[in-house]
C-alpha cells in the first residue's frame, strides 16, 4: 500500500472527500517527519515506533571499482515494529 492508496482507504472508511483525507494524511506524515527531524521519537501504540539512529563512519569499498572509501557518520530513520503488530502478522 502506498500513500495515495492509504488516503483513498481513509476517505472511504471515514466517508471523507479525497481532498480532506489527503490533508489529514499529509498533516500526520508531516508532523511525524518534523518530530524525527527534531530528534524526537514517534510511537504509534500497537503498530510500532520511529526514531533517528546515528551511525558512525567506517572504511568501505566501492563495489564497482574496488577502491577503499571513507563513509562518513550519518543519521537514518529507524522503525521498530510493535509487539501487537508483530503477533498479528506472524500468524502461521
Amino acid at each position: 500500500m502506498n500513500k495515495s492508496q492509504l488516503i483513498e482507504a481513509l476517505a472511504k472508511e471515514e466517508s471523507l472527500p479525497i481532498k480532506k483525507a489527503e490533508e489529514v494524511g499529509n498533516t500526520v506524515f508531516g508532523d511525524m517527519e518534523k518530530a524525527l527531524i527534531n530528534g524526537e521519537r514517534v510511537e504509534i501504540r500497537g503498530f510500532g515506533s520511529f526514531k533517528v539512529k546515528q551511525y558512525d563512519g567506517y572504511k568501505g569499498r566501492n563495489p564497482k571499482t574496488g577502491e577503499m572509501i571513507t563513509v562518513g557518520r550519518k543519521k537514518l530513520p529507524f522503525f521498530k515494529v510493535g509487539k501487537e503488530l508483530k503477533e498479528r502478522v506472524d500468524i502461521d
